[in-house]
């Protein structure tokens, strides 16, 4: 493991991202946001991988962007650069073809909840308080809480959430659907692995499949698998077959 701000280590089929700013909570900055992205790539491209835990350094998984940077923006900056990168990496999170884990080994706040959101699965440390707190400073959750909170625990829910700003533990996080267990803080890295072990040893190319066609109302899902199935048959062998011997090709629906 490096001093990275956000660092990534890779054992067997198991990759674990820690977020690691543990003075400031893990508060996301634009050198965090960039090395994130850096490792989606990495991730994305890396076929050994088969699944990826997500957890933070410290007392806190996150408590959101760093106030400090973001209030420095002008309004064109702000949602020029920064709401967009953040929107399109947290999306290539939830793109990732393994199953993302987030493990909430403490506070997870603002945007960290909804880097949380961008996994498969949740799991928390008991005593972990959730919140959207962006109310309370006049602004709102503007990396896609308002879109993927409602979808996983219901639009009502999500509202007093992000209307109210309030803290919920981790047990009421689960009652709701928010998370998918509660764990002993000291066994949650453990739990995470376990789980971990248990998706990496089935069939990968099945699990990732089985991820596009649950989160298939994405097109872009929906035209991979596609394209991969229509990329096999017989037809598209004579389609490039005729492409390269300058004939028409003879299509027989196969």
């Amino acid at each position: 493991m490096t001093t990275e701000l956000v660092q990534l280590d890779i054992s067997g089929h198991i990759a674990t991202i820690t977020l690691n700013r543990p003075e400031k909570l893990n508060a996301l900055n634009g050198e965090m946001l960039a090395r994130l992205d850096a490792i989606a790539g990495e991730l994305d491209r890396n076929r050994e991988v088969r699944v990826v835990l997500l957890t933070g350094a410290g007392r806190a998984f996150c408590v959101g962007a760093d106030i400090f940077e973001w209030s420095s923006l002008s309004p064109l900056e702000m949602g020029r650069r920064w709401i967009r990168d953040g929107h399109r990496i947290f999306a290539r999170y939830a793109r990732l073809p393994q199953p993302l884990i987030a493990v909430l080994n403490g506070y997870t706040f603002g945007g960290g909840l909804e880097l949380a959101l961008a996994a498969d699965l949740r799991l928390a440390a008991a005593g972990v308080q959730l919140a959207f707190p962006e109310v309370k400073l006049g602004i709102i959750p503007g990396w896609g809480g308002t879109q993927r909170l409602p979808a996983l625990i219901g639009t009502s829910r999500a509202k007093q959430m992000i209307f109210t700003g309030a803290r919920i533990d981790a047990t009421v996080a689960e009652d709701w659907g928010l998370v998918n267990e509660v764990v002993d803080a000291g066994a949650l890295m453990e739990r995470a692995r376990a789980l971990a072990e248990a998706i990496a040893a089935n069939g990968p190319v099945a699990v990732q499949l089985t991820k596009q066609l649950i989160d298939g109302g994405e097109m872009a899902s929906l035209e991979a698998l596609a394209g991969s199935l229509a990329s096999y048959t017989e037809d598209a062998q004579e389609g490039v077959a005729a492409f390269r011997e300058r004939r028409t090709p003879r299509f027989g629906g196969r």
